[in-house]
């Protein structure tokens, strides 16, 4: 079958990832030890369709955005990413622009972290990836709403319990936090574009940005209303990736408590729904 570069090296890369790697059971007869096409395709959010006609050179045009998707599904190391980026004839993000990339050793952590709400959030807030514990307790987010200040402003369907000030305070500091991260990378488009839609779809964003306040978001101690389990109070910390300026968001509860027993419970029944 008739392929190109890009083709041969997203088939050799997919070859050589065992499905253990990323989180995947090994489970059934494989006629190669590496991923699946349609493993590969729902890691990184593209059809199978796709991805196929990507490996078989019948598209040769991905954009930005499933080239990183692909590199971080794949579990590239930086400089694999950016060959798979110059390979679809793009070029790689540059030091102007959000960081997005996660390196396999910030996977192998995050793997680690099993029985733990943990999320990886860009600099400009936008979620990256989440494990399946953090998804069933906060919710599944697509498109605009994967971005925390977005669903802040615009999005009134949240779990997280606010009193009106703690709202304000928390979009006081998304805001703040924002204006730190457009200065750190002014070349990238996703980031102006965020900036001016919150801009022009909100008032209260456009005010708070014309303050010109910066600032670091930092979490705390936050009451989540779940749906199936109940509310549970958790310690929310941020951990930041030196070098790469994600925000890695760690949910944990106090040892012995009725919140920890409920976020074991829905350790249960929360991460079976997803995949049922």
């Amino acid at each position: 079958m008739a392929t190109t570069e890009l083709g041969a090296a997203l088939h050799h890369w997919r070859d050589h990832v065992s499905p253990q790697t990323v989180g995947l059971p090994e489970g059934g007869r494989r006629r190669a030890a590496g991923l699946r096409r349609e493993e590969l395709s729902q890691l990184a959010g593209i059809s199978a369709d796709y991805l196929t006609r990507l490996e078989q050179g019948r598209a040769t045009n991905p954009s930005p955005q499933v080239v990183e998707a692909l590199a971080r599904a794949l579990r590239l190391t930086q400089e694999e990413r950016a060959h798979l980026f110059r390979l679809a004839g793009l070029v790689p993000p540059g030091p102007g622009m959000v960081p997005r990339h996660l390196t396999p050793g910030v996977h192998r952590m995050l793997d680690r972290l099993t029985g733990t709400p943990v999320a990886v959030f860009d600099a400009a807030w936008t979620q990256v990836l989440a494990n399946a514990l953090y998804t069933a307790l906060m919710g599944e987010w697509h498109g605009n709403d994967l971005n925390a200040v977005w669903r802040n402003f615009l999005n009134p369907h949240s779990r997280i319990r606010h009193t009106p000030e703690s709202r304000g305070a928390l979009q006081a500091a998304h805001v703040a936090d924002l204006r730190r991260t457009a200065g750190h990378y002014p070349d990238d488009p996703d980031l102006h574009s965020l900036i001016t839609e919150l801009r022009r779809r909100s008032t209260h964003f456009d005010e708070l940005w014309e303050s010109g306040t910066v600032g670091t978001h930092r979490a705390g101690r936050k009451t989540i209303d779940h749906p199936q389990v109940g509310a549970l109070t958790l310690d929310c910390d941020i951990l930041t990736v030196a070098g790469r300026d994600l925000r890695i968001m760690v949910y944990t509860a106090e040892p012995g408590s009725e919140d920890a027993d409920r976020l074991a419970l829905l350790d249960v029944v929360g991460t079976q729904s997803l995949v049922g």
